[in-house]
């Protein structure tokens, strides 16, 4: 068991018996009261969201999990079908451990898929993709000079803003973590 002040965000925690992941994890002192750990977790199994406050002296088993490069095949249900690039053994990953940016998912993309021992827990998707945008409105030329932004599909289905420019057929970069247009890809 470690102190609560030992965990960082992205670290992998039991709490309650149940595998969680750190998301958030602030220091909070307020005024003239005792200080805590506002800590945010989403429980592995279930998905769920956990917001719990801990007092300094609390503590808490931070799990060591490892991690293996797996490439994406496809979808079976809502799970995830992965096969590492090695031993071409393939695994089947639940939805749920991938998060929001599942839309983000291309087949052959490379993944990070962590494991408690030999049960994949969690997965990661690189920091940013590149994908084509299948559908928006027509773009105009030169219509860069305000921040403006139109919705936009990818090939994977997934709808984000992006700037009057883009067009039908363009590559652009997506930001995996918050969903956003970064650039147009080279």
């Amino acid at each position: 068991m470690d102190k609560i002040s030992n965990i960082a965000k992205g670290n992998f925690v039991r709490y309650n018996g149940e595998l969680c992941v750190v998301l958030e994890y602030e220091h909070r002192t307020p005024g003239n009261l005792r200080a805590f750990y506002q800590v945010k977790m989403r429980n592995l199994k279930s998905g769920r969201l956990i917001e719990q406050r801990f007092r300094p002296d609390d503590e808490i088993e931070i799990v060591r999990v490892q991690f293996k490069e797996q490439q994406f095949l496809y979808f079976e249900g809502n799970h995830v079908v992965c096969m590492d690039t090695e031993t071409f053994e393939q695994i089947h990953l639940s939805g749920e451990a991938i998060g929001d940016s599942l839309v983000f998912l291309k087949e052959g993309m490379l993944i990070k898929v962590y494991f408690d021992g030999d049960e994949p827990v969690f997965a990661e998707l690189p920091i940013s993709v590149d994908l084509e945008v299948s559908y928006t409105e027509p773009g105009m030329k030169g219509d860069t000079a305000t921040r403006t932004l139109k919705a936009a599909t990818l090939e994977t289905g997934a709808e984000v803003k992006v700037p009057l420019f883009i067009n039908i057929g363009d590559k652009i970069k997506i930001d995996t973590r918050t969903g956003d247009y970064v650039e147009r890809a080279k």
